[in-house]
């Protein structure tokens, strides 16, 4: 009588809202083909007492739906605690998500009441025998913290396309993932962590450096910026410098006096890499500086771009192109690995290239430019007004009006801006590859130049990769093709993934940490956001 008494009173309340408005809650139906004789657990309850601590805490849509379905895909059995106490998954769960909270210092999801039910629990490790009313808290309690671990471990905590990050979302099945740490009882969650490769190298490379900020830091190097120092230098900062390159590189420098000679000129040029500076062995005062960053400025660095690798999906094993813009590189793979590689220059500061996805499906050789409107009215008008020739001089000619200012276009040519070929990936921001007579720029370390399209330092070697399976493209033919003076569009058999990415943080596959530049300042935007 009692129990029937319980059950019309929590009915009613579930509803009714706080208006005295009819609230149509309608639990889902139990799959009854789970029975205690078959079940994981013993521990049952009812779906009235998971929709009554829905309504309690307030919960998203979201938050609900998957708790709702999870339970019934169980049946409304315990997934957390059996009859004998703490399942074996529990604890390797709580152990995981206890890492996660000191390796990323994110006390956001650190709980008080349940942190301290759970570890009492783990602690004295309890056996249950009888499912009170506070265990089955706990259980919900630690069922909806679950969803909200993996959307924020996962998943990432803020939306990037507030960020100006248009690349698709990465996307999980939080309820799937939480009944697969149930089947494998929790074990070797180093494989079942929704992670791409990049990330779980990032994350090594932040308790590194989380250690290294424990013991101390380490203080600035100053060096005289009115000198270089070369290798056979002998200055007494050279046994600073080597102390710091055994820290951040895993090369051994055996010598440890004052002269640089042996394995520092390798640790500087290996460091040099790791900044994207040239590889000379020289002691520059620009690499001095970033080796002068403070530790805890490079610990936010690697959790900015943590936070960005968990929004990326999968890249798949196929062939794709992956630019990344703070490197100032393109990386061309096959079956899911890196073939080769392109320096590149991108837009700068007030031109920004910007962050998508798109298809590569065209190839144009001898390409027309068609002059962005914004280029015509700010720089071409007016040089047409100062010079009445500046068209025909530039090989350009114009073709038309629109909105009130000429059309423009720059036709075939050496001189032309594109250079010999162009690749078009369609997109709304007109954005695309090509060639570019301005080579010179090049051997600049930071290559921030172009009005937002990406100019390419070997075009001709992407070209003739992308056409590597049309036997008609033979090398003589693209040669003719590039120089002809005649656009010639060509599409490409199978169009290609290209990814154009913000990393200003990542480790690559020589397990070489790399920093550069926030040079859109993309990262201080997203800091204001993860670290408020």
């Amino acid at each position: 009588m009692r129990k029937e008494f319980l059950l019309v009173f929590l009915t009613l309340i579930l509803l009714s809202n706080c208006s005295g408005q009819e609230s149509k809650i309608v639990p889902p139906t139990r799959d009854k083909t789970i029975t205690p004789a078959t079940s994981f657990s013993k521990l049952f309850f009812d779906s009235l007492e998971l929709e009554l601590f829905i309504r309690r805490r307030e919960t998203s849509n979201i938050s609900a739906a998957q708790q709702r379905n999870f339970y019934t895909g169980r049946n409304y059995q315990f997934a957390w605690f059996t009859e004998n106490g703490i399942a074996e998954h529990t604890r390797n769960f709580w152990n995981l998500h206890n890492n996660y909270i000191k390796d990323f210092a994110d006390t956001a999801i650190k709980y008080k009441l349940l942190h301290h039910q759970i570890d009492k629990l783990m602690n004295e490790d309890t056996v249950v025998k009888i499912a009170t009313e506070r265990l089955l808290h706990t259980e919900l309690e630690l069922t909806r913290h679950f969803f909200e671990y993996s959307n924020n471990a996962y998943i990432g905590k803020l939306d990037p396309n507030k960020l100006q990050w248009y690349i698709p979302r990465k996307k999980i099945n939080a309820v799937l993932l939480l009944d697969s740490l149930i089947a494998r009882k929790g074990k070797s969650l180093e494989d079942w962590e929704p992670v791409n490769i990049y990330y779980l190298r990032l994350k090594k490379e932040l308790i590194h450096y989380y250690q290294i900020e424990k013991a101390g830091g380490w203080q600035s190097i100053v060096v005289n910026e009115s000198k270089k120092l070369k290798p056979g230098d002998s200055v007494l900062r050279i046994k600073q410098l080597k102390q710091r390159l055994e820290l951040l590189t895993d090369i051994n420098i055996a010598d440890t006096s004052q002269y640089s000679a042996g394995g520092f000129v390798a640790g500087i040029k290996k460091i040099q890499k790791s900044f994207g500076l040239k590889e000379d062995g020289i002691i520059s005062a620009a690499l001095t500086k970033k080796l002068n960053v403070p530790v805890e400025e490079r610990i936010k660095q690697l959790l900015i771009n943590l936070e960005r690798m968990r929004w990326i999906p999968q890249l798949p094993e196929t062939d794709l192109i992956a630019v990344n813009i703070p490197e100032f590189k393109l990386h061309v793979f096959e079956n899911g690995r890196r073939s080769f590689s392109l320096d590149i220059i991108v837009g700068k500061a007030a031109s920004k290239t910007v962050i998508f996805t798109s298809e590569l499906e065209y190839i144009v050789f001898s390409p027309y430019w068609n002059v962005p409107r914004s280029i015509v009215k700010n720089e071409i008008l007016p040089a047409m007004i100062q010079n009445p020739n500046y068209l025909s001089q530039m090989n350009m000619e114009q073709t038309g009006y629109s909105d009130g200012l000429p059309v423009i276009r720059q036709k075939p040519g050496s001189a032309n801006a594109l250079g010999e070929v162009k690749f078009i990936f369609p997109n709304s921001y007109n954005i695309y590859f090509h060639d570019t007579p301005a080579k010179s720029l090049f051997k600049e370390d930071g290559r921030a130049f172009s009005h937002g399209c990406i100019r390419l330092k070997e075009p001709i070697k992407l070209a003739a990769h992308l056409l590597r399976n049309q036997s008609e493209w033979t090398t003589q033919k693209i040669n003719i093709a590039r120089a002809s003076n005649v656009e010639k569009w060509i599409p490409l058999k199978k169009s290609l993934p290209v990814f154009i990415s913000y990393f200003t943080a990542w480790v690559d596959g020589d397990g070489l940490l790399n920093f550069r530049d926030d040079i859109y300042g993309h990262d201080k935007r997203l800091a204001k956001q993860l670290f408020r």
